[in-house]
């Protein structure tokens, strides 16, 4: 089976197995657990900054970050596709009492004019405004197709976000990949970002966990937020332990997801049944518009029948993403079967 519906399905290699086995443990709740401990460090030292906070998902990583930086009735500023509207069930609004005002971006990527735009103040309003107070950013972008900002974007951004008063959050579930893509040093990318998200789970191949990176004092109030919205855990080095080994083995060879995911795009792009915008390519993601009558459960159908599995995304759109276990024989079998559904 050729499973491309998302990065998140990857299992422990067995050398991250071992890892897992070999773990020493405390209670983390305690502050005692050191291999929760090591990776936060690491985490922070590869990216400059201060201090890290281990948590169980990104979800919850995003949502401690918008709660730590926000109060009840301010505003967060984020791309109209962005993980944290569409994909983190309101959030923002439940949690952190937070509305949201929307950014139109390009394959994912906002200009910084258009974040300045939308950033509205209470004061001056007449009451009228909430208080927009976080922008967040998200790098990769997910429905952007996997693309990824550049830097002077990213910085620009940044100092908007900063001169109008508020907290800059990278979500940067797949920041490695971004890294990895353009070239550029992950604590470079996010140097002037106050929080960043990354996750483990994902192209990094651990089976769970992300981590929330900032400076020493954000990061206490992170960790009063993680304890309130269910986030403390124990003994959890065993699986920190394979956030450890993600981090020391698996950054490098996110190259070879970016380049075959290119391989697959440009041949699914041949076919008269597809289109693809090869632009948006950038990473590990291929978004496929399904043209024709042909809706994309069924294109899903066929081509689970040869054991390629996708992901349908609405009606005509499907997403394939490859990772740690797809290999070039996957994706010459995956291209055949799209070139057979569409015969």
């Amino acid at each position: 089976m050729v499973d491309l519906r998302s990065d998140t399905v990857t299992k422990p290699t067995s050398d991250m197995r071992e890892a897992i086995k070999n773990a020493e443990v405390g209670d983390d709740v305690l502050g005692d657990d050191p291999t929760i401990i090591q990776l936060q460090n690491k985490i922070a030292d590869l990216l400059g900054k201060e201090d890290a906070l281990f948590v169980p998902s990104g979800t919850m990583s995003n949502a401690i970050a918008i709660r730590a930086h926000t109060n009840p009735g301010d505003e967060i500023v984020t791309e109209s596709t962005s993980h944290i509207y569409i994909y983190e069930g309101g959030g923002y609004a439940a949690l952190s009492g937070c509305s949201v005002a929307l950014v139109p971006g390009e394959l994912g990527i906002m200009k910084p004019s258009d974040v300045e735009k939308a950033i509205r103040k209470g004061d001056g309003s007449l009451g009228h405004f909430p208080n927009g107070s976080l922008v967040c950013v998200e790098n990769t972008s997910n429905r952007g197709g996997g693309t990824c900002y550049p830097q002077e974007i990213l910085d620009a951004i940044a100092k908007v976000a900063h001169d109008n008063d508020c907290a800059a959050h990278m979500d940067g579930a797949r920041l490695f990949n971004a890294a990895i893509a353009t070239g550029t040093n992950p604590a470079r990318m996010v140097r002037d970002y106050d929080s960043i998200s990354i996750c483990l789970s994902k192209g990094l191949g651990a089976p769970i966990g992300s981590i929330l990176v900032g400076n020493s004092k954000f990061i206490r109030l992170a960790h009063r937020w993680r304890k309130m919205f269910g986030g403390g855990m124990r003994q959890a080095g065993v699986i920190a332990a394979a956030g450890l080994y993600a981090l020391e083995n698996n950054i490098s060879r996110l190259v070879e997801d970016h380049n075959r995911a290119k391989r697959l795009a440009s041949s699914i792009n041949e076919l008269e049944m597809f289109s693809v915008n090869l632009d948006g390519v950038q990473t590990n993601m291929v978004y496929i518009k399904v043209l024709g009558k042909t809706n994309a459960e069924k294109v899903v159908e066929k081509l689970s029948e040869h054991d390629i599995h996708v992901l349908a995304l609405g009606d005509d759109l499907l997403r394939a993403v490859t990772h740690i276990h797809i290999t070039d024989e996957d994706i010459e079998k995956s291209i055949n079967a799209f070139k057979m559904i569409s015969s």
